[in-house]
């Protein structure tokens, strides 16, 4: 059990090794046996940590036996193992998707899968910012294949400005830790949230800037207004498992700002405490706003789920905008249902632009679907959950994260804001479902447009986590607010990222 915290980065790291040398490396069915028993494995140790966490608050994972602030130092803590099992739960989804058919199209696909998986894992469960960079360059290596997979005009164009503007913010990205490094003197989290408060005036300075320029990475890998631009048109081109999967990725960026900048930069940083406040509930706000209208604009049910993630973006970041347990709180059950929605709807949307020929998704008349009334009814659950009609769990998080909001100021800026971005994405939504499901002409495509079971099962499962959401509501919202009380006190976060000599939980 101690070796839990590594197991998330181990697993996917050594089945893609293994599926790239003999007899694996050129059987695609021989990688869909082994990838999918390797995915479920993954599930079931991100949940036994996700456990261990629970009960023990904590646990610290030292590699080489460096003690921090010196060595590489995996942290375990509740927010992270959340985030572990909600990405284990995804890729199991998406990856079911693709070994229905789309995993054909190009090589490698499930090596690439696991090595992204292993990026996005090692994100959320490194305890310093140098380890933060990069395991953001493995899971972006990862993506700019996975992205161009199988090739095409579209997936070229949108790969080569989705490079471009990662390769800029990977270089920010050196510029703020150089600059954080040479001020603090550690990248450690803990240890950089330690000595912050102790720095000089013109250090001060320094440090700050370092802060903002990490805010300006996030905010590139969250989609944050002004830097949201490239995501809609790049996870339309993307297949749908890899869009599915890109479901997470915004939220590494949410997570980043969320760790980083409530530890290092939160009310115990003296006079660089919240310092991205006066940055995030603007941009934050705008982001809502303009993926809402994003979302009405959208010509297809691709474009429209691409915009609706920036719309949970949005929303995410004004409630770590708020900078309190409750609204950290909420915002976790947020993430955890809009991320799960958002994937089923890349899957679907999929689904119906198969079944449709030509028209593919857009909001056109096309021939009837075969399967239409079992993709109706799961558009239609996708719809209601995302828009947040109860009893389903957007409605849940939303209201979370209206309770959160304090005073008459933060309650006119974020209740007119969640509620219009809602009723948007309820009327964009309802467009698309006349369009698609009642406006059709002509017969339907004939046998070989069947949907493949497997593709059912991958919608149901990430579909299915609504529902429980909702059931088990009690301990899961529990849960994340045990997880936001030990983010924001520093006193026990300190004692499992710095121990004692010796020690390696708590």
């Amino acid at each position: 059990m101690q070796h839990l915290p590594i197991l998330p980065i181990l697993i996917p790291m050594l089945a893609a090794v293994v599926m790239l040398l003999p007899p694996l490396s050129h059987s695609i069915d021989r990688h869909r046996l082994f990838a999918v028993p390797v995915m479920l494995l993954l599930v079931v140790s991100s949940a036994l940590l996700l456990l261990k966490c629970h009960h023990n608050g904590g646990q610290m994972y030292v590699l080489g036996g460096w003690q921090p602030p010196f060595g590489i130092v995996l942290v375990a803590d509740r927010l992270s193992a959340l985030m572990v099992l909600l990405t284990s739960v995804l890729g199991l989804g998406a990856q079911l998707y693709a070994c229905a058919g789309d995993d054909k199209e190009g090589m490698y696909f499930h090596p690439l899968f696991m090595f992204q998986i292993m990026g996005v894992n090692g994100a959320f469960l490194t305890g310093d910012i140098f380890n933060l960079f990069v395991f953001f360059e493995v899971l972006l290596i990862a993506s700019y294949a996975l992205l161009i997979h199988g090739g095409g005009k579209q997936k070229t164009k949108a790969n080569v400005h989705y490079v471009v503007l990662n390769l800029v913010g990977s270089s920010i990205f050196l510029f703020a830790l150089g600059t954080l490094y040479g001020t603090v003197g550690s990248l450690n989290i803990e240890d950089m949230a330690n000595k912050v408060p102790l720095l000089g005036e013109q250090e001060q300075s320094l440090a700050k800037a370092g802060g903002l320029l990490l805010l300006v990475v996030f905010g590139l890998k969250a989609a944050l207004l002004p830097l949201h631009f490239w995501l809609p048109k790049t996870y339309a081109a993307a297949s749908a498992p890899v869009a599915a999967l890109f479901a997470i990725m915004t939220k590494v960026g949410v997570y980043s700002i969320l760790r980083v900048h409530t530890t290092i930069f939160g009310e115990g940083a003296g006079a660089l405490a919240d310092i991205t406040i006066p940055w995030l509930w603007p941009l934050a706000l705008l982001t809502v706003a303009f993926g809402a209208v994003g979302v009405l604009a959208s010509p297809s049910l691709r474009l429209t789920t691409s915009n609706l993630v920036v719309v949970s973006v949005g929303s995410l970041l004004l409630a770590v905008a708020m900078q309190r347990e409750a609204a950290t709180s909420a915002a976790l059950y947020y993430m955890l249902h809009s991320t799960l929605i958002t994937g089923a709807l890349f899957l679907l949307s999929d689904i119906i632009g198969k079944q449709r020929g030509k028209a593919e998704d857009r909001y056109v008349i096309a021939r009837e679907m075969k399967h239409a009334k079992v993709i109706g009814i799961a558009f239609f659950i996708a719809a209601l959950t995302v828009v947040g009609m109860p009893p389903l769990s957007g409605f849940v998080g939303k209201v979370l994260i209206l309770q959160a909001a304090q005073g008459m100021q933060e309650m006119v800026w974020v209740w007119p804001v969640v509620l219009l971005a809602g009723l948007a994405s309820l009327v964009a939504l309802s467009r698309a479902g006349t369009t698609i499901f009642w406006r059709a002409a002509g017969g339907d495509g004939g046998n070989e447009d069947r949907v493949s079971p497997l593709k059912f099962i991958a919608v149901a499962l990430l579909l299915f986590m609504s529902p429980l959401l909702v059931i088990f509501g009690g301990p899961v919202t529990h849960y994340t607010q045990l997880a936001a009380v030990q983010l924001h006190e520093r006193g026990p976060q300190t004692e499992v990222t710095l121990p004692q000599e010796g020690a390696n939980e708590y």
